[in-house]
């Protein structure tokens, strides 16, 4: 018997997404950290109106300290989010009005006592975009090496360390930092260390 003929369909075209449109919203919670907004969307193409919630909360910034030797200073604290110690780099809030790079400089000395040179931004993220108003600012800071003292905040407790930078992405790859600010930063200075690396092989 012979098979019959099928007709292949037409793929179905996909439009574009549409850009929602606000129509109000009000604060629903304030803490200590972000505060929680809920924003009306409207759909403009299927007519939908619907509540979405929005936290909203200062910049951060995260710090890649490269000392001379090559060594990435991290810092190893206790994360209430998942209730374990995680392996990170240095970072923090930002205050309002704060520059990118003068928060990182300070970050990195209040966390680590570390200092450096050359320090500049190498990529910002939106750590969640989903849900999550604020940006993530990622510095480089070279020639890095410990000069000043500690001054961390009510609740740090943070074991800082020095490990050379090919070991802080085999540590990525095995899962042992899993930190996705981290992981952005890393990305970003990617570049970087590629560069340094074939300078230092001339």
């Amino acid at each position: 018997m012979p098979a019959r003929k099928t007709t292949p369909r037409k793929p179905r075209k996909i439009s574009a997404p549409s850009r929602w449109q606000q129509r109000g919203g009000g604060l629903v919670a304030r803490t200590r950290i972000f505060d929680l907004r809920t924003i009306r969307y409207h759909h403009p193409v299927r007519k939908t109106t619907r509540d979405f919630y929005v936290m909203d909360t200062p910049d951060w910034v995260n710090v890649i300290a490269l000392t001379p030797g090559n060594q990435l200073v991290l810092v190893k604290q206790f994360r209430f989010g998942i209730d374990d110690f995680a392996l990170e780099i240095p970072g923090g809030v930002m205050e309002p009005g704060e520059d990118p790079v003068a928060a990182g400089l300070r970050e990195l000395r209040e966390e680590t006592g570390y200092e450096g040179k050359r320090a500049r931004v190498i990529g910002v993220a939106h750590p969640n975009p989903a849900i999550m108003s604020n940006r993530c600012h990622l510095v480089l800071v070279e020639q890095c090496q410990k000069t000043a003292g500690l001054k961390w905040d009510t609740d740090e407790e943070i074991e800082h360390l020095a490990m050379p930078v090919e070991k802080v992405y085999r540590q990525i790859y095995a899962g042992k930092i899993t930190h996705a600010l981290v992981l952005d930063a890393m990305l970003y200075f990617l570049p970087h260390w590629q560069k340094l690396k074939r300078r230092h092989a001339r």
